[in-house]
């Protein structure tokens, strides 16, 4: 019963990964269109929030604030580049 419980649990990080993967990917495909300060925010935030994420777990952390916090400064200076 208890390798059942993991299993299904083990399935659910899984799914949650795929589709917060699938949702940047989509994400991306709209910078098409976009102005380049709008793509630099765009990129400085994605590129701010996967550090960030990997620095608040490194550190003992949460990654999400880790991720918060970077993808809102990767995008101010995103924007702010020229």
């Amino acid at each position: 019963m208890l390798s059942t419980f993991n299993f299904k649990y083990g399935q659910h990080k899984y799914r949650t990964k795929a589709l917060l993967i699938g949702i940047g990917l989509i994400a991306l495909g709209g910078c098409a269109n976009m102005s380049p300060t709008g793509q630099r925010a765009l990129s400085g935030g994605a590129i701010g929030a996967a550090g960030g994420a990997v620095l608040g777990a490194v550190a003992g952390g949460s990654p999400a604030v880790g991720a918060a916090v970077g993808g809102a400064a990767g995008a101010a200076t995103g924007a702010l580049m020229h």
